[in-house]
Formats: structure tokens, sequence, C-alpha cells
């Protein structure tokens, strides 16, 4: 049985990476001369053809999608997964789900072969890498970023727009000291919470106090540390927090209950995801709830699209909701 001769298999010759081997093979000038004369002759040995132009024609599919992630920690990632494996599978596709934290080894994975295209919640992933991945013609829907050409799509939440409506929110409810538990700095839905955050301060004219900026990494035990050390060093104390999904909210109002307070009579909470957990979570948690479920099952559909060369890449932006709950007291 002939199998075909893959980028891994050039790269393993010419013992370079599959970066390497994608550059050179595509005329990028970082690629030193004899490097690329290295590939080239590793090519012209195995009989390696570079198919630049229209992957998704190709009929050798292995009918497996990647999910190309730095953690799956959380509910959030059980839903959006659980969402993807199903709809993919609807289709005909299985669901290969990489976890590494080294970006070469996702680089390997993705241009190996490994998948006929991949969803991506992948921050590590820098404009060369993906211009190395989009001069192989491999397909791809990103969740981390919004983006949409040729071969690449988006599939995110509105955390801008969302993130400015929740804070508005407290605001008319009478809150104007607002403290915020951020997410990770340079993730999507971290950067954009913070920028609606911010916009609703600003036309609301309230300023923008650095240190009501919390640490919550999208975590329940680093929200809680951060909340409790904030209320026992702050005399300057908020009314309301606004944290960057639902754990850090949980974070934050254990560690509120904890310090002999109480939520919301003492502080109002928001969070956002709308996660199952919070059904079981006293007092109910008042929050932006996003369309995990839609996201993935959107974001897998866009994908296959983009392999079978029925669409183009497009940016699909989903909209949250607010859910009222116990967490948040009118301030007086």
């Amino acid at each position: 049985m002939n199998t075909r001769t893959t980028i891994r298999d050039v790269a393993k010759e010419a013992n370079v990476s599959i970066a390497t081997v994608s550059k050179a093979l595509n005329g990028v000038d970082v690629v030193k001369a004899s490097t690329k004369e290295k590939v080239l002759a590793a090519a012209k040995h195995l009989h390696y053809v570079p198919n630049l132009m229209g992957r998704e024609l190709k009929t050798n599919q292995t009918k497996r999608i990647g999910f190309y992630t730095t953690s799956i920690k959380g509910p959030y990632f059980s839903v959006l997964i659980e969402s993807i494996a199903r709809e993919a599978e609807k289709h005909g596709y299985a669901l290969n789900v990489f976890i590494s934290m080294e970006k070469e080894v996702v680089l390997t994975s993705i241009l190996g072969g490994a998948v006929d295209g991949f969803i991506g919640f992948e921050d590590m992933l820098d404009q060369e890498d993906l211009e190395t991945i989009r001069n192989e013609a491999i397909n791809a829907v990103f969740i981390d970023r919004n983006i949409q050409d040729h071969t690449f799509g988006s599939v995110v939440f509105n955390s801008n727009e969302s993130a400015e409506y929740a804070t508005s929110y407290l605001i008319a409810m009478g809150h104007r000291d607002i403290a915020f538990v951020k997410g990770f700095d340079g993730v999507f839905d971290s950067d954009e919470r913070f920028k609606g955050y911010q916009q609703a301060l600003k036309k609301a004219q309230i300023p923008l106090k650095a240190n009501y900026l919390l640490e919550g990494r999208f975590e329940e035990e680093c929200a809680y540390q951060s909340t409790k050390q904030f209320l026992h060093q702050q005399n300057d104390l908020p009314t309301a927090f606004l944290a960057g999904n639902d754990l850090s909210a949980i974070g934050v109002t254990k560690a509120i209950e904890q310090a002999g307070y109480h939520v919301p009579h003492d502080f109002s909470v928001v969070g956002f995801d709308g996660i199952e957990l919070l059904k079981y979570f006293r007092p109910s948690l008042t929050t932006i709830v996003n369309p995990i479920k839609e996201q993935g099952e959107l974001a897998t559909q866009h994908l296959i699209k983009l392999i079978n060369g029925e669409d183009k890449g497009k940016s699909f932006v989903l909209k949250g909701t607010l859910y009222e709950a116990e967490s948040v007291l009118q301030f007086k």
C-alpha cells in the first residue's frame, strides 16, 4: 500500500523542523540558502509534492479535526469540547484534542497532516506561525481571536460589548466603585472584557482606579486569593466586582464571605459564561450567559465547510445575554 509522503517526512529527512520545511518550500526569505537546499534535496529524494493550492480538494483525508489549546481546565472547555466532538461526529469526523504549552509541538502536529483542519484556542501562535499554516493551505477556525481569510475563520463572543453592558448595568444599579478581576493579558476574551469595562466607566465619567484591577486568570483559586488579599489590604473598597468569568466570580464571592462580608449586601458580583455549576452556587450569580455550545457547533460546521471547499473563512460574533440573579443589589 502506497502512502503519501508528508511534510513531516521531509522534515525528518532534512533534520529540520516542519515550520522550516514549509518556509523553504514556500520561498520565505528567513530560511538560509544552505538550509533551503537541504530541504529541497530531501523533498526531491522523497518525491514530495507540496499541495500549495487547494488542500481541501484532496481525497485522502484523515476524517479527523483537531482542537488545539494550552489547557482544558474549567467547565467552559468541557461544554465546548463536547459540542465540537458531537457536531464533528454528525459529519463523519473524529476529534483529536491536543494540549501543549510547546509551540513547536503544536506546529509539528498541525503541519504534519495529523488532521484535516483544526479549531484553535491557542494564543501561542503568532502572525508568522499563522502565515506558515496558511502557506500549507490548512484550514482553521479560531475561537481565541477574530480573524477571517480564504483558509481561516473565527467564532468568538462579543466580549467587549457584553462587558460594557455588564458594567453599565452595575452603574445603573447605583455602583460607581467597581473592581475588575482580569483573566490573562493577551487572551482575546480577557482583553475585550477589560476594554468593555473601561468603555463603560469612561461613558459614565467614572475614573479608572488601578488599585481596583485584580488578577483572576479565569480561575477560582487565583481570584479567591487576589480578592482575599485585596480586602485585607485596601481601605478604599469598591461596592461591586466584575469578574472575567464565572469561576473567578465564585472565587471572589468565597473570599468576600470568608472575610466576614456578604454578597450582595456588602458587595455585588457579576461573572461571565453562565456555566452549569452556577445552578448549585448560592447566592445565585448574576452573569453574562455566553452560548458556549453554539460556539463549538458553529466552529465545527464552518471548519468542515472550509475543509470541503464549500465556503471561505468568515468571522462569527456570538452575543451574550445578561442573567439577573441574587448577587447584585441596588446600591443606595
